[in-house]
């Protein structure tokens, strides 16, 4: 009996030919296995015993790192024969799903640690279940010609490994050693260059004198100084012009992790696991870490290595935790190339560490956070991207562009959806470029050749401004922004059924009559919503000038409920007599103030009128120190959405009566989340709907997160809620994709843009 097996799935570049070489073999059973542009196929012959035992195991027992989707089966003529052999790779169309970069493995890390392994501290060690994917494949069949490693030839012993079925390392595409492989530098302004050890221990003393040092990782350069200098950590803050945003750390290893960080189950997994994101945590008083890493935050974002060349940073007596943040200018893309490194970060670095192994796409680390135990995605790129999406209805070819901050992109057919890693804010030509560059990587990679470009309905955002340039012909469909948050969740999901009950809360969305929208309740299906109700609209002073002073957001708050900016509210405190003076001036006159409805200025003028945050060096600070402060025990704020005006007497009463501002902050979070209780029993009342959907950056808050969802789920509905795609905008992309790709193929009246 001779069968034809097609595999489809994540199952190349993860050892899934030894795995079906070694089956085979122990099942008697003779055969060929090899890659082609569509997934890995196997024809085996044999008993119909073995032949089925195969099938049934080719899917159940593949390696970690493969995701078997499909395992499609075909008769053909029995042949004859007793081997079973590893052929070429096969070129042509399709589609196989290309693996995300992963973490060093257990076995690659003993070998590493290992002096008598030829291996022994070589930076580079990977092997098929480990080590860079998607940063360094070039095209598809993944074979090592289609990689940035193809300049690297094997040495005799590496070669050997990679012929042979048995190891490891067979066919394993980055496979390298200190004989063949690429090469560490170390490279310091006016003096010559260092190589290997040398270069290592420079660094080392460099990171000990409290300078700054740009390394490369996997998907590009990080800047990386002493967590635990304050003075190192000042500089850097001030080089990027970073302001008071959080810095991401690096801890030497869990023992670590544990001394500057409540660690629980799940946050252990996610850190220890194979995509090792940054996972934010909350901070102990650990003097490993500057209070300047994070100021007036209470969480931390902690990673731990997830490269041989950041376990060397740790390997000598010095720091045991390291600020490693993205190496660029803040609002540029990440830095992936040596040589524009040394120009690029001229400005921010005293050092630099990197290597020749070309990085052809950047991707960013990933950040997430577990809120009631499940994973809540914040940034979705390294480990992650470009795994794709199951759609619960295929769609047709397209792209969707996103938004304009935190964008990532979004490529889709069938019953597919590939999220690109994270992109950035579209507000510089070098992340324009970037965007492009992703873009078309993507494209070869899934083979997607899309036929029609969606944007988010914004007639300003750059992203939008890009597909119209790009559209050669297509149509270009416009998708309402929190129509998108919401398809986005119920994507991830696969969700197929009638409306939901959809709360869609962040700071800025392009609404259908022109205002500001951001806290929203709209009833919603992938192909149109409803807006039953929404906060009442108070005015926007300025723009991105009301943004980033939430003392004037709460003003506005205050004025358009009709309270005195009274003498003793830290609001008004925090503005200036003139301040206050023009902002009345522009209120009352209606003088570049757009309307809006925005539940993130609403969690910003609270901040601000609780004593918090009034200038906002980074998005959402009022916000994220408003969540950090909460405490204690509370009755929930009552209001409803249309009028905030309840809910600001009622602050303005508990600040004025020397109430905790942590007390403040939980009264106001519980009153969110009541308020979204009694809005969905009333739907439910009146349109028989029991599941709601939630998305929107406000949702990252974990505490607004948890209370929600649990008085939801007590009140009997079904609660979708993000877990594989970020609920900010970096999310947004699937739900463009989601809703236009759904619609029919013709040119849509009223959408096209």
């Amino acid at each position: 009996m001779r069968v034809r097996f097609t595999v489809s799935g994540v199952v190349q570049g993860v050892g899934f030919r030894p795995f079906v070489y070694a089956l085979a073999r122990e099942l008697g059973l003779s055969g060929q296995v090899c890659n082609d542009a569509s997934g890995v196929i196997v024809e085996v012959e044999g008993s119909p015993a073995a032949v089925l035992a195969f099938g049934a195991r080719v899917g159940t027992d593949a390696p970690p790192l493969a995701v078997v989707e499909a395992v499609e089966r075909a008769e053909l003529p029995a042949r004859g024969g007793t081997a079973f052999v590893i052929q070429d790779s096969i070129a042509g169309a399709g589609r196989t799903l290309v693996s995300p970069d992963v973490a060093t493995c257990t076995d690659c890390w003993a070998e590493f640690g290992d002096p008598a392994d030829r291996r022994y501290r070589h930076p580079f060690i990977t092997c098929t279940n480990c080590g860079p994917r998607f940063t360094i494949i070039t095209g598809l069949p993944y074979d090592r010609p289609a990689t940035t490693m193809a300049g690297f030839p094997l040495c005799p012993d590496c070669a050997a490994e990679y012929a042979d079925p048995g190891d490891r390392r067979f066919h394993a595409q980055p496979i390298a050693c200190p004989s063949c492989g690429p090469r560490l530098t170390f490279t310091q302004a006016g003096a010559p260059p260092l190589s290997g050890e040398d270069g290592l221990a420079a660094a080392h003393q460099l990171l000990m004198s409290g300078a700054i040092l740009a390394v490369k990782g996997i998907g590009g350069f990080h800047l990386v100084c002493d967590a635990s200098d304050p003075d190192a950590v000042a500089t850097l803050r001030k080089r990027k012009d970073r302001g008071g945003k959080p810095f991401a750390v690096m801890a030497a290893d869990l023992a670590t992790a544990r001394c500057i960080a409540q660690i629980s189950a799940a946050e252990e997994a996610l850190l220890t696991g194979y995509q090792r994101p940054i996972v934010l945590l909350r901070r102990t008083a650990c003097t490993a870490v500057s209070l300047l890493v994070a100021p007036g935050n209470p969480d931390l974002g902690v990673m731990l290595p997830y490269t041989p060349l950041h376990r060397l940073l740790f390997d000598q007596p010095g720091p045991t935790v390291l600020v490693m943040t993205s190496g660029n200018v803040s609002g540029e893309p990440i830095v992936v190339d040596d040589a524009e490194a040394f120009e690029r970060l001229a400005a921010l670095a005293d050092g630099w560490l990197g290597h020749d192994r070309p990085i052809h796409v950047p991707c960013e680390d990933s950040v997430v956070r577990v809120a009631d135990g499940a994973e809540l995605p914040v940034r979705r790129s390294r480990g992650y991207a470009p795994y794709p999406i199951n759609l619960a209805t295929p769609v047709r070819p397209a792209l969707a562009v996103g938004g304009d901050l935190k964008n990532t992109f979004c490529l889709g057919e069938g019953r597919y959806a590939w999220l690109s890693g994270h992109v950035g804010d579209m507000d510089d030509l070098a992340t324009l470029d970037a965007f492009a560059k992703a873009e078309e990587h993507l494209e070869v990679l899934t083979g997607v050749r899309p036929e029609l470009l969606v944007v988010d309905k914004h007639p300003s955002y750059r992203s939008r401004q890009w597909a119209q340039l790009h559209a050669a012909g297509r149509p270009v469909i416009g998708v309402q922004h929190h129509h998108a948050h919401l398809a986005s969740v119920l994507a991830e999901h696969a969700y197929v059924g009638p409306p939901v009950i959809g709360f869609a809360f962040d700071g800025t969305g392009y609404g259908d009559d022109g205002a500001v929208w951001g806290g929203e309740v709209l009833l919603t299906s992938y192909e149109s919503f409803e807006r039953w109700t929404h906060l009442g609209y108070v005015p926007l002073p300025g723009g991105d000038a009301g943004v980033q002073n939430p003392c004037r957001m709460a003003l506005a708050h205050l004025f358009a409920a009709g309270i005195p900016w009274g003498a003793g509210l830290p609001a008004v405190q925090a503005c200036s007599e003139d301040e206050r003076g023009l902002l009345n001036a522009q209120l009352v006159r209606n003088l570049a103030c757009a309307p809006t409805s925005s539940m993130g200025r609403l969690f910003d003028a609270v901040s601000s009128l609780a004593g918090i945050c009034h200038r906002a060096g980074y998005e959402a600070q009022a916000a994220i120190e408003l969540e950090g402060a909460a405490t204690g025990d509370g009755t929930p704020y009552h209001f409803e959405f249309e009028e905030p005006a309840e809910l600001l007497h009622a602050v303005v009463r508990d600040v004025l009566a020397g109430v905790d501002v942590g007390v403040i902050s939980l009264r106001f979070h519980l009153g969110v989340a009541d308020l979204m209780v009694r809005t969905a029993e009333r739907i439910r009342a009146e349109r028989g709907i029991s599941t709601v959907a939630l998305s929107g950056g406000v949702f990252v808050n974990k505490l607004l997160l948890e209370a929600s969802s649990r008085r939801l789920a007590a009140a009997g509905f079904v609660v979708l809620r993000h877990r594989r795609v970020p609920p900010t905008d970096a999310g947004l992309a699937l739900g463009q994709l989601a809703v236009a790709a759904r619609l029919p193929q013709r040119k849509e009246q009223g959408l096209c843009v």
